[in-house]
């Protein structure tokens, strides 16, 4: 049974998807989403969804903490079987990049083997990631330190990687 709820953030209402499992936080659910308000590919409320805030509320509690300050690296349970193999390799690349540093799409491509013309397909798995903040995909940009592609939109990848300190200023 898939499960739901919003939580508010800096970035506007987060939708949290999720499905029962027994997991680090103790809620008993696995997320299979985080969407932001707008966002491209942004995962809609189903018929049969069920809204149960109280099992996203270590989940809930994670987030503020990290849109606080007070938290630099998520333990979330997160839903298995999502995406293709090589997009799991992508996610699994965005998950170690640390808090507070970017990389560049190429970087992600050449650390899943996919140099060269495989650029794109690891910007494109990258945009289909399903569960944005808590997989660091904002902190992926271009070669040259431009903000390229976020499905949240480029102001919130600005906002998120100014909350980690990782933007030059100028």
């Amino acid at each position: 049974m898939t499960m739901y709820t919003t939580v508010d953030s800096p970035l506007g209402e987060l939708l949290l998807a999720g499905e029962g499992a027994a997991g680090p936080t103790g809620d008993g659910v696995a997320l299979l989403s985080l969407s932001l308000p707008g966002q491209k590919g942004a995962a809609v409320v189903q018929d049969g969804w069920s809204h149960e805030p109280g099992a996203f509320a270590g989940i809930a509690g994670q987030l503020r903490e990290y849109f606080e300050g007070r938290r630099t690296r998520f333990d979330i349970t997160l839903a298995d079987g999502l995406g293709t193999e090589f997009q799991r390799r992508v996610w699994a690349a965005l998950d170690e990049i640390p808090y507070g540093e970017t990389v560049s799409y190429g970087q992600i491509a050449a650390r899943v083997g996919a140099s060269g013309a495989g650029v794109r397909a690891a910007g494109t798995a990258i945009g289909r990631n399903p569960v944005l903040v808590v997989r660091p995909c904002h902190r992926v940009i271009g070669a040259d330190g431009a903000l390229r592609g976020y499905a949240g939109g480029l102001e919130r990848k600005e906002r998120l990687l100014g909350l980690e300190g990782a933007l030059a200023v100028s």
